[in-house]
């Protein structure tokens, strides 16, 4: 059983891993952070959001200062979709972000006893049906 968890991550509950959904890829345990499968792209601050007044004159220019901060980004390193985007200090490690229980999430889906790529639990009573199956198995 696979379990939808972002727009692009899914856990697969039987191998317990981590998959992309767009190509299947295994990013490692889902009893560990999924960023450790990914590559990692460093990114200067200034390449996203570009100084609003000019560096040469002004101390501040609206734009984070790259001695005080990264942007990270993940990316599946089959597909190159990118997951997951983070601002950080630089030298900061990956942070985590999601931790799972495995355990309790295979019991609970055993409970509902639906299938997880189908459908969509916002709360007692409150479902509603959606197409959240792995793009990879679309093909």
């Amino acid at each position: 059983m696979r379990v939808p968890m972002t727009e692009y991550l899914m856990i697969d509950l039987n191998s317990e891993r981590w998959l992309c959904r767009i190509c299947g890829h295994d990013f490692g345990s889902a009893r560990d952070t999924y960023k450790k499968g990914t590559l990692i792209y460093d990114r200067n601050p200034e390449e996203i959001h570009p100084p609003i007044l000019d560096p040469k004159r002004y101390q501040y220019t609206f734009s984070p200062d790259p001695k005080f901060c990264r942007i990270y980004e993940y990316y599946c390193p089959t597909c190159g979709t990118q997951i997951e985007t983070e601002y950080v200090p630089p030298h900061y490690p990956p942070t985590i972000d999601m931790l799972w229980d495995i355990d309790d999430l295979k019991r609970r889906w055993k409970e509902i006893g639906e299938n997880p790529e189908t459908s969509v639990h916002y709360g007692p009573g409150e479902n509603a049906q959606a197409d959240l199956r792995a793009k990879f198995d679309k093909k």
